[in-house]
C-alpha cells in the first residue's frame, strides 16, 4: 500500500471532516466529529486539527488542503473569494496559506456573486463542484446542492456563471420548531411519507405563490380532517423544496439534466422531487463530490 500524501479536510460551521489521503485519491484514514468552526473559534482551529492528525498519527512533513468555514472571515484564515464568472480552476490558484505552522496547511477560497440585484456567496460548495464536475472547459450543467441552504448553479464551458442560494433546509427546521405547525408535526416517525411529499412538491412547484397558504393548510388540514405527524411533516418539507425547485429550474435548458450532489436523506427527497416533476437528473454523492474536489486542489498545489 502507497504512503499518504496529504490530509484533506472539509470543515463547515457545525461539522468536521478528516481524510488521510494517498495520491491517487484512496482514503486511508478519517475523522469525523461536531467540531465546525462554530465551536472551534474560541479553542482554536491549529489544536484541533493537530489532535485529528495525532489521532491518525499523521507524520510532521504531511500537507493538509481545506475548504469550507475555516476560511471565513470567522474562520482561521480568512480565505476570501474569488468573483463569478469564476473557472474552478481559479479556486486552485487562489488558496491561501496558513502562516506559522510546522506543516503546508492551505485553504481554499470561496466564490461571490458580486451582483447589487443578486449578491450570493459559496464557501465549500465549489469544492464539491470541483470534484464533481473536474476542470473540463467543455464542461455545461445546472447543478443542485441541498442543504441547510441549497444552492442552484448554473456552470458553462466549465465555468461558475451564477448561482443563488435558498435558506430550504434552515426554514424547515424553524417552521418545523419554531411556529404553529409545531404541533402537527410532534411524534412524527423517521420514514418518509412518499406520498405527501410528493403531493406537496408538484403543488408548491406550480403555485410558488401560494407558499406561505400551503404551509398554513398543514394545520387546517389536519384539525379539519386528520392524518398524521409523518404526512404533516413531509408536507411541510415538500412544500419547501417544491418552491426552491420553481426558482432553481427556472433558466435550466430542457435539454441539461440535473446534477445533484447531495446525500443521505436529502438526496432521497431531492430525487424524489425531481421524479415527481419529470425532471432528468444524475446524482453524484456530496461527501465523495468533496473528496474529490480536495484531491484536485491536493494535486494543482502540490503537483502530486
Amino acid at each position: 500500500m502507497s504512503d499518504p500524501s496529504y490530509v484533506a479536510v472539509d470543515w463547515g460551521t457545525s461539522s468536521f471532516r478528516l481524510w488521510l489521503m494517498q495520491a491517487g485519491g484512496q482514503v486511508l484514514g478519517e475523522r469525523r466529529s461536531d467540531e465546525g468552526m462554530t465551536a472551534v473559534a474560541k479553542t482554536g482551529f491549529a489544536g484541533v486539527l493537530q489532535s485529528h492528525l495525532d489521532a491518525l498519527g499523521v507524520t510532521a512533513d504531511l500537507p493538509v488542503v481545506i475548504c469550507g468555514m475555516a476560511g471565513a472571515r470567522q474562520g482561521w484564515v480568512e480565505a476570501g473569494y474569488i468573483d463569478t464568472p469564476a473557472h474552478l480552476s481559479d479556486i486552485l490558484k487562489g488558496a491561501v496559506a496558513v502562516s506559522g505552522q510546522a506543516r503546508d496547511i492551505r485553504i481554499l477560497p470561496g466564490i461571490a456573486q458580486r451582483d447589487a440585484a443578486a449578491p450570493d456567496v459559496m464557501r465549500g460548495e465549489e469544492t464539491q463542484l470541483l470534484g464533481a464536475l473536474g476542470l473540463d472547459k467543455a464542461v455545461a450543467a445546472d447543478v443542485c446542492m441541498p442543504g441547510t441552504h441549497s444552492k442552484w448553479v448554473r456552470m458553462r464551458g466549465g465555468t461558475v456563471e451564477c448561482f443563488a442560494t435558498f435558506m430550504t433546509g434552515e426554514l424547515f427546521s424553524v417552521v418545523a420548531r419554531d411556529t404553529i405547525l409545531a404541533h402537527a408535526v410532534a411524534g412524527a416517525e423517521q420514514a418518509v411519507d412518499g406520498d405527501a411529499f410528493r403531493a406537496a412538491v408538484a403543488e408548491a412547484f406550480a403555485a410558488p405563490a401560494l407558499a406561505a397558504n400551503l404551509l398554513f393548510r398543514v394545520r387546517s388540514r389536519q384539525l379539519l380532517f386528520g392524518g398524521s405527524a409523518q404526512a404533516a411533516r413531509e408536507t411541510i418539507s415538500g412544500t419547501l423544496i417544491g418552491i426552491e425547485l420553481a426558482a432553481g429550474l427556472t433558466e435550466r435548458e430542457r435539454a441539461t439534466p440535473v446534477t445533484l450532489i447531495a446525500s443521505g436523506r436529502l438526496q432521497r427527497l431531492y430525487q424524489m422531487a425531481l421524479e415527481a416533476l419529470s425532471i432528468p437528473f444524475n446524482v453524484m454523492d456530496a461527501e465523495e463530490a468533496v473528496r474529490r474536489g480536495l484531491a484536485v486542489a491536493a494535486s494543482a498545489i502540490w503537483k502530486k
